[in-house]
């Protein structure tokens, strides 16, 4: 790897190279392939990453490098990162970090010569829109005055500024750029893809690096991939002005009194708009400490949002009228966050919200996963309180769930009866709300075990066992029901999961020759071969017969 150190501030001969840098995250490949075949008097090769420096990309921005080509390698999860699956591996590229350095001043020298950049990763220029508006935009739009027509051009708009593609992202932090490769779905892994480029290079493709002109070669060479290529955007593409409101959270040179004064004018605009930026505002608002709080310039900033009522206003009658409620709970953590909503307040708004939920029919696991989150501290439990399993929803595990997560000891022991339940999508509920909630009284552990042990159903019952291993039983009393349940089980799924608990439990307090035999004569022998039977028996035996010093 050639040292930013000696590529900046050398006036030789290499002044007039070109700039070949590489962020190698994952694979080589496809950069040791550009090395071999561009002409050593012409091309320079930097590597950015820094092994073991977490800000290798802001050490080559201080350092003054000046990219000419860019070559990144990594899987990429379309939206976030680029990433490695080599053991061992620890270096990884948010694209947060990209977008830092394409949109700071400090930094504005890396970028600024771009001619070509080569992104080797899955859907790096995939075009599908990840962020859409939803009805509660269109609906926000009418309430403001629009006509329906209007709202729902209006928001085909928003979803097209704001989708946030893979390929907009790109474009967006490569801005200017005349040429970036990529790959629209999946991407050839790094020595498909170098094999792919060497074919290229070798038939003259090496004369059109860094030229910034689209070659036909280089994509008839992918044709059997999903190789597609853009430009940076320009000041006038539509998209520049999303850009510039990008920045404007991305730029580390701004001063954070000025980024919270852009989030006060973004709530000036139609609050559709504001949601569609609400990832952001939330991330931003979320970093400031209290000590940036209380600065002059800060406090003064966030006292003029806290004043805004009419801001105020329309942003909270939007987030209640949000579709999901994970979105809703988002905003209204925002508002606490701008000092529209006090302590209090915000308590208020989140029961409001739960109780509007629980007031429908139609509750999912995912209602009950967040409605045990924003509770994990119990402060909700007062302002649900009274709230009682109602006869209409009777049967409603999740509602129960909900319930219980507030506090509810009657919905409770609701959703625990529903672990033996031969319904999927109850087990999969009380699953949801045991991994917020565990077992830690003993006697009800005791019942729960009982009643499992007593089903009929074998596959409901592997999956009720699978669902108690994950509270790590330790009560001598459960384990022996388990135990003799296993040699009357009429299944290997049943066995197997109830040698999941076991295994997970304090063996070493059960292990007995008795048990030993009993999983060995009394297993009923499955098509996957070897299991965690095979485990189990082994730890009890090592447990029995200690090594001899």
């Amino acid at each position: 790897m050639v040292s930013l150190l000696v590529v900046v501030g050398v006036h030789d001969a290499r002044a007039e190279k070109k700039t070949v840098c590489s962020i190698t995250v994952n694979s080589s490949d496809e950069k040791e392939a550009f090395r071999r075949s561009l002409p050593p008097d012409k091309f320079q090769f930097v590597e950015l990453v820094e092994r073991g420096r977490p800000d290798w990309l802001a050490s080559a921005c201080r350092q003054g490098v000046r990219c000419d080509v860019l070559v990144v390698s990594g899987h990429y999860d379309g939206y976030n990162e680029f990433y490695s699956d080599q053991l061992g591996a620890h270096e990884f590229l948010p694209a947060d970090e990209l977008e830092r350095a394409s949109c700071s001043r400090s930094c504005s020298g890396l970028f600024s010569q771009l001619k070509e950049v080569y992104l080797f990763g899955c859907n790096t220029l995939n075009p599908e829109a990840l962020k859409r508006t939803s009805a509660e935009i269109e609906r926000s739009l009418v309430r403001s005055g629009y006509s329906r027509a209007d709202a729902e051009r209006l928001s085909r708009a928003l979803s097209a500024r704001h989708g946030e593609s893979s390929r907009d992202r790109m474009r967006l932090i490569f801005k200017d750029v005349p040429l970036i490769y990529g790959f629209s779905a999946k991407a050839p892994v790094g020595p498909v893809a170098a094999s792919m480029l060497n074919g290229y290079l070798r038939s003259g493709g090496s004369g059109e690096i860094g030229s910034g002109r689209a070659s036909g070669g280089l994509r008839s060479h992918f044709a059997a991939s999903s190789m597609a290529a853009a430009s940076g955007l320009s000041d006038s593409d539509p998209l520049a002005a999303v850009r510039r409101d990008v920045c404007q959270f991305s730029d580390e040179d701004l001063p954070a009194a000025q980024k919270v004064a852009f989030i006060h004018q973004l709530m000036g605009r139609e609050m559709a708009e504001v949601r569609m930026y609400l990832d952001r505002i939330e991330r931003y608002t979320a970093s400031l400490g209290e000590t940036e709080r209380r600065s002059p310039a800060v406090a003064s900033a966030l006292d003029a949002i806290a004043r805004d009522q009419e801001a105020r206003s329309r942003y909270l009658g939007f987030a209640r009228d949000a579709d999901q409620l994970a979105v809703r709970a988002r905003m209204i953590a925002v508002a606490g966050s701008l000092g529209w909503l006090s302590p209090g307040e915000r308590r208020a708004e989140l029961a409001r919200m739960i109780g509007q939920q629980l007031a429908r029919s139609s509750l999912n696991s995912a209602d009950v996963d967040l409605a045990c989150t924003l509770n994990k501290d119990r402060d909700l439990d007062p302002e649900i309180h009274g709230q009682q399993p109602s006869s209409a929803h009777a049967s409603n595990v999740a509602r129960a769930a909900v319930l219980a997560c507030m506090g509810n000891a009657e919905a409770r022991a609701q959703v625990l009866l529903a672990l033996s339940s031969p319904n999927d999508d109850d087990v999969q509920i009380a699953q949801v709300y045991l991994g917020h909630r565990p077992i830690t009284d003993v006697q009800e552990l005791r019942v729960i075990t009982s009643d499992i042990a007593r089903m009929n159903d074998s596959r409901a019952q592997a999956r009720a066992l699978d669902a108690l291993a994950s509270q790590h039983l330790s009560d001598p009393q459960s384990l022996e029901e388990l135990t003799r349940l296993f040699p009357v089980a009429e299944s290997p799924s049943v066995q197997v999961a109830i040698a999941g608990i076991l295994i997970r439990s304090d063996y070493r307090a059960i292990a007995t020759p008795e048990l030993v035999q009993t999983l060995r004569q009394s297993r009923l022998r499955s098509s996957n071969g070897k299991d965690v039977i095979d485990v189990l028996i082994r730890q009890l035996q090592a447990e029995m017969d200690p090594p001899q010093l």
